[in-house]
């Protein structure tokens, strides 16, 4: 099964984006965690995402807020899905973090979740490796299922 590196932009979102840890612990899906800024260490972030394929990911979720250019520029580092996740920061309380994701440049997207979506952007990041594992798949169809109780 092929795994879900994690990177978030700074030491002060850990706490907010460990969930993502707790969910893909619980699918029985390996990660790895990083913390890498875009702008304060973009050669560490750059090859973060160019090696990624290479060491067995399928899917890299980024974190970061205000101006949150981690996502895009993993983005453009890499041929993998990116899921980016707006975390709630600075004066405009994360709408800043939101737009910056959303808004990419046509020919390098970014999947966006919600402002601290960081346990959607764990599920999103398992389904996509769900099209190619059957058996997580099956996981993720349980794990809805139950969602009906």
């Amino acid at each position: 099964m092929k795994k879900v590196r994690i990177i978030i932009g700074s030491k002060s979102d850990l706490d907010i984006c460990k969930p993502i840890c707790n969910v893909l612990d619980d699918f029985g899906v390996e990660y790895d965690f990083h913390i890498s800024s875009a702008h304060r260490n973009p050669e560490n972030t750059a090859k973060l995402a160019q090696e990624a394929e290479k060491d067995g990911f399928g899917v890299i979720i980024a974190c970061a807020g205000m101006a949150a250019h981690l996502p895009g520029v993993i983005a453009s580092h890499t041929p993998l899905p990116v899921i980016g996740v707006p975390i709630q920061s600075g004066a405009l309380n994360g709408i800043d973090a939101l737009y910056a994701i959303a808004q990419m440049p046509s020919g390098v997207p970014v999947a966006t979740v919600a402002i601290n979506g960081v346990k959607n952007a764990a599920l999103l990041a398992i389904q996509i490796l769900g099209t190619e594992d059957r058996k997580l798949r099956q996981k993720f169809i349980e794990y809805k299922n139950s969602l009906k109780e």
